[in-house]
C-alpha cells in the first residue's frame, strides 16, 4: 500500500451535480480518511452515446460551483479534456501519473457496483484502485454472478455506511423541464447557474 495520499475519485456526467454526489464524496472522505476527493466530469460517457448531454463547459462550471465550499473537494478535468472513448480503466493510469504516490478509491453507489460487469475491463479496473461503495436498498447485488464476471471483486470493495439520498440527475432534469425550481435538490450556486443560463428548459416546437 502506498504511503502517499489517499484520494477518492468521483466520476460522472454531473448533468447536473446534486447533493447525492456531494454526500457520497464526503461520506467516503470521512470514513476512509481520504486526503481529497477528485470530481471528474466525463466528456462523453460511453454508456450514454446518442443521448443529449449538456455542454462540458457548463458541466465543469456546475461542478466547480457545487464543490466550492469544501476545500477537500477538487475539480479535475483530466477525463473530459482527453479524446474519446472515455472509460475509467483508461483514466486511472493518467491519474496515477499525476499522483504517483497515491492510493485511489473509486466512489460508487451500490447500483454502479451491481452494473460493474457492463463497464470496460472491470477486472483490470479493480487492480488499479479500490472501490468505496455506498449500498442502495434497491440495488440487489448478485454476488455469484458479479464474482464470476469480475474475479476478485469481493476483496476490492470497502463498504461505506450511511443514509442514501435517492436523487438522480435524470429526475432533476425532468423536474426542471416541467418548470419547477430545484430548491433543496441542488446546491444554491448550482441552481442559480442553471437558472441564469437557462439550462434544462422545456423543449418547444
Amino acid at each position: 500500500m502506498s504511503t502517499g495520499q489517499k484520494i477518492g475519485l468521483l466520476g460522472g456526467t454531473f448533468d447536473p451535480p446534486h447533493w447525492g454526489h456531494l454526500w457520497l464524496a464526503e461520506l467516503a472522505r470521512q470514513q476512509l480518511g481520504l486526503d481529497k476527493v477528485l470530481f471528474l466530469p466525463v466528456g462523453q460517457p460511453p454508456h450514454k452515446v446518442g443521448r443529449e448531454i449538456t455542454a462540458v463547459s457548463h458541466r465543469i462550471q456546475l461542478v466547480s460551483l457545487a464543490i466550492e465550499t469544501n476545500p477537500n473537494f477538487v475539480l479535475d478535468t483530466t477525463d473530459c479534456a482527453r479524446p474519446a472513448p472515455h472509460s475509467t480503466v483508461t483514466l486511472l493510469p493518467l491519474l496515477a501519473q499525476a499522483y504517483p504516490e497515491a492510493t485511489f478509491w473509486l466512489l460508487l453507489g451500490g447500483d454502479s457496483l451491481r452494473d460493474l460487469p457492463t463497464w470496460t475491463d472491470p477486472a483490470r479496473l479493480i487492480t488499479q484502485c479500490r472501490l468505496a461503495v455506498l449500498p442502495r436498498p434497491e440495488a440487489i447485488i448478485e454476488w455469484e454472478r458479479l464474482a464470476t464476471a469480475v474475479p476478485g471483486i469481493k476483496t476490492a470493495v470497502d463498504w461505506l455506511a450511511g443514509p442514501t439520498l435517492s436523487l438522480s440527475a435524470t429526475a432533476i432534469r425532468a423536474w426542471l423541464r416541467e418548470g419547477h425550481r430545484a430548491t433543496y435538490l441542488l446546491p444554491t450556486a448550482v441552481a442559480d447557474y442553471i437558472t441564469q443560463h437557462q439550462l434544462y428548459q422545456a423543449k418547444t416546437g
